[in-house]
């Protein structure tokens, strides 16, 4: 692709994005584990997985610039905006951003949304213990990255022109083609596997007892015999100690749990390793989808406890979440909450349950899930979109602002990523985020996981006690594995690398 003049308004900076095609094979854990040794990189995807969620996953590193919204400031979406607006692509027209492939993310933001961002957008107590002080906003501008195509299996190189910057476009490629070769030469030893029901939780730290789990899921069956919420997603965290590499356990979990929304990111004093499957909103072409999810069941069969890796498949339980009432009620309720949020940020008539409730399957586990999505008005900003949805009904419960206030009221500890979420905010208007569950935050030589289940008038405590445990056996197992084994897992290749065959638009 040719470039053409780029200018920097008043206040804009337009940038005109540039790339090149590469056909061959690609390692994506080698391209992982080499982008993760450079500074603030983010990964979206690297696993299989991609393929039937958004089709692209990303790598990106070194940014321009970074956004950061911590606890005690003020107007946080006011900033948002201002930064989102600062960088804009060039002669862009109509739904066209010069890149030949329609929902690729052509560079700008790429980062997360901490869950108490929402005190920002209703006044909502503040009695939890936030002991892990992460920002609340964490966004990279990226002006640089390596995007493949899971579908045609084409790897893109993506480099932004910007007014005044040293680096020209084609060296900003140059610079990307090398990092793919020298991915080239690292091979990625498979991950350890792990025995899910091995996980010793008398090692692992909580912010709760099984007690006051019980006694809470009571107090929140109250609330709704009093008519105060109809549901209200109650989760716990747990604590260990993780000496190993970040990037690791993102190769840990792409291997063994590829999930179609998982991400990396590395903000200096945190490292986020995500394995969700839930999307919260993609923005296309003017239109926004929203993909919640609620009610699981392990999808592995007992038999499958000598070798975890094989995936045998439990019928019953997947009968039993298809016919299950209070599971099918659960996420109806959350489909109603998403299609007011929705409706609030739509034209009239165009919000729609695209697809019904359905039973999808995973590594270790089934999910229910229904998708809602609408038309954009056209005033509509990404801030607009976020003060209408953020954080997602599924993790919640609803109505979303009482429901706010109990999770309050009940969880020690402030969720942080957690159920916020991570992905992209592209210079042309597309995002694509994630609900990040299935989450963990290392830090300071520990690591944080958190896992949690819808509450309705029917739940059974120990149910829904199992149900978080289950969440959390696929994390924890992970960690364990890494753990095992704290050297790198990176090896030289021997052998010359081929040569891939390259093609410039």
């Amino acid at each position: 692709m040719t470039a053409g003049a780029v200018t920097k308004t008043d206040n804009q900076i337009l940038c005109k994005p540039h790339c090149k095609e590469i056909r061959g094979s690609i390692d994506l854990p080698a391209l992982s584990e080499r982008f993760a040794s450079l500074k603030s990189a983010s990964i979206l995807g690297g696993n299989a997985a991609k393929g039937d969620a958004d089709r692209f996953s990303y790598w990106a590193a070194e940014p321009k610039e970074i956004f950061e919204f911590k606890t005690g400031q003020k107007d946080p979406f006011g900033k948002l905006q201002k930064v989102l607006n600062k960088y804009k692509i060039a002669d862009h027209k109509g739904n066209h951003t010069g890149l030949p492939l329609r929902g690729m993310f052509c560079g700008g933001w790429i980062g997360y949304f901490s869950y108490e961002l929402g005190r920002y957008i209703e006044k909502l107590p503040e009695t939890t213990i936030d002991d892990l002080k992460m920002p609340l906003i964490r966004l990279c501008f990226y002006d640089k990255l390596i995007a493949y195509d899971h579908v045609e299996g084409t790897v893109w190189l993506i480099a932004l022109e910007l007014p005044g910057d040293c680096e020209k476009p084609q060296d900003k490629l140059a610079f990307l083609e090398e990092l793919l070769r020298e991915s080239q030469t690292i091979r990625i030893s498979e991950p350890k596997p792990a025995d899910l029901e091995t996980i010793d939780f008398s090692h692992i730290r909580c912010n709760m007892d099984k007690e006051y789990y019980l006694r809470t899921v009571e107090k929140i069956k109250r609330y709704i015999y009093d008519g105060e919420v109809y549901q209200i997603n109650f989760s716990q965290r747990f604590e260990c100690e993780y000496e190993a590499e970040a990037i690791n356990l993102y190769h840990w979990q792409n291997h063994y749990n590829p999930s179609g929304y998982a991400s990396y990111i590395d903000s200096g004093d945190f490292h986020i390793v995500s394995a969700s499957p839930e999307m919260f909103v993609t923005i296309d072409d003017g239109f926004i989808r929203t993909k919640p999810i609620k009610g699981t069941r392990r999808r592995i069969n007992e038999t499958g406890r000598e070798n975890p890796q094989i995936k045998q498949t439990n019928t019953n339980n997947f009968n039993e979440l298809l016919y299950s009432d209070k599971e099918r009620a659960e996420l109806n309720m959350i489909i109603d909450l998403e299609r007011n949020d929705v409706a609030k940020i739509c034209k009239p008539g165009t919000r729609k349950v695209t697809q019904p409730r359905t039973i999808e399957s995973y590594p270790t586990v089934f999910h229910a899930v229904a998708t809602v999505a609408g038309e954009l008005r056209d005033d509509i900003t990404i801030r607009d979109i976020l003060k209408a949805m953020f954080p997602g009904g599924s993790i919640t419960g609803a109505p979303k602002i009482r429901s706010m206030e109990i999770i309050d009221e009940t969880e020690p500890t402030a969720r942080g990523v957690y159920t916020g979420s991570i992905g992209f905010i592209g210079l042309d208007g597309s995002a694509c985020l994630n609900i990040a569950i299935r989450t963990i935050i290392i830090t300071k030589r520990k690591a944080f996981a958190q896992t949690g289940g819808g509450i309705v008038a029917d739940s059974d405590p120990e149910a829904e006690w199992s149900e978080t445990i289950t969440k959390a056996r696929a994390l924890l197992a992970g960690i364990k594995a890494t753990q095992k084994s704290k050297q790198r897992i990176v090896d030289i290749k021997k052998k010359k690398t081929e040569s891939l065959r390259i093609k410039i638009k």
